[in-house]
């Protein structure tokens, strides 16, 4: 347990989904580890490495001193190609140099999360050389970890954890985002209401409200008149949130009442992930 209660639940779905990521890669012949994920460019062996690259960072372990190729396309921001460190340095490594390194890792961090006494507002190392609270890293920590968790179970055909710790971790800071994509991404309109209804192993509605000044917040109360009300499953939703999929490519599990128009602009600007 940690000292500090509101780190609990972020410690929780992190152990749920890593530990779900080593039990997924354990029994994977050298082939597996090729497939393609969800996560642009990614491989099953680059979300491997990747997460084991980030807890590393977590724990203060340097980083790497590698060079990317300039072949690497996928990469267009400084965020990406930070992160592509920790990845390509590990695109040569076997399968059992993989796991090792998971599970020692995870040692390290389990122990470090037991033992953890610093509080939530504590700044600690974030990418880029930037410092971020300590809260705010394990949140992002946990989000991140349950998310390659589902890359990983799309790329071997090995569904499930869709209700876990780390995908409540997941809807809440997907949901955070909704203001900002409603209101000024897609631009509704002032004085207006979207509501979206995500039914599945996660069931909320949520309506996002504009006011007169434009500016969104949400919450849970239905809306008697919204503008655009979009109902999907979570599945979809956390897919599109996290950009793994087009609204097109999935548009048969979306249905979209009210302005069409601004309805495509919502679901067009759904995904918020780097």
């Amino acid at each position: 347990m940690t000292v500090h209660p509101s780190l609990q639940t972020y410690a929780d779905a992190w152990t749920h989904a890593v530990e779900a990521i080593a039990e997924l890669v354990q029994p994977l012949v050298e082939g597996e580890w090729n497939r393609v994920t969800p996560c642009p460019a990614w491989s099953v062996r680059d979300v491997v490495s990747h997460v084991i690259g980030m807890e590393s960072e977590m724990l203060g372990d340097p980083r790497p001193i590698h060079t990317l190729p300039r072949d690497l396309l996928h990469m267009r921001s400084d965020f990406a190609r930070y992160v592509e460190v920790q990845v390509d340095v590990r695109r040569h490594h076997t399968g059992p140099e993989m796991t090792a390194e998971l599970e020692y890792l995870m040692i390290r961090r389990a122990r470090q999360l037991r033992n953890e006494s610093r509080g939530p507002d504590t700044m600690v190392r974030a990418p880029l050389g930037a410092e971020q609270s300590l809260e705010l890293a394990m949140r992002m920590r946990a989000f991140d970890c349950w998310v390659h968790e589902q890359d990983l179970r799309a790329a071997l055909h090995q569904p499930g954890n869709l209700d876990s710790p780390g995908a409540h971790v997941t809807r809440d800071l997907l949901l955070e985002a909704l203001p900002k994509v409603v209101a000024r991404d897609a631009g509704a309109p002032p004085n207006s209401a979207v509501v979206v209804d995500v039914h599945g192993p996660l069931e909320f509605l949520r309506t996002v409200r504009v006011d007169a000044n434009g500016r969104g917040t949400v919450d849970g109360s239905p809306s008697l008149g919204p503008v655009v009300s979009l109902s999907l499953d979570w599945e979809t939703f956390y897919r599109l949130a996290c950009g793994r999929v087009t609204p097109a490519a999935v548009a048969d599990r979306i249905k979209v009442d009210g302005d069409q128009e601004l309805g495509a602009a919502i679901l067009g600007a759904f995904a918020i992930t780097p």
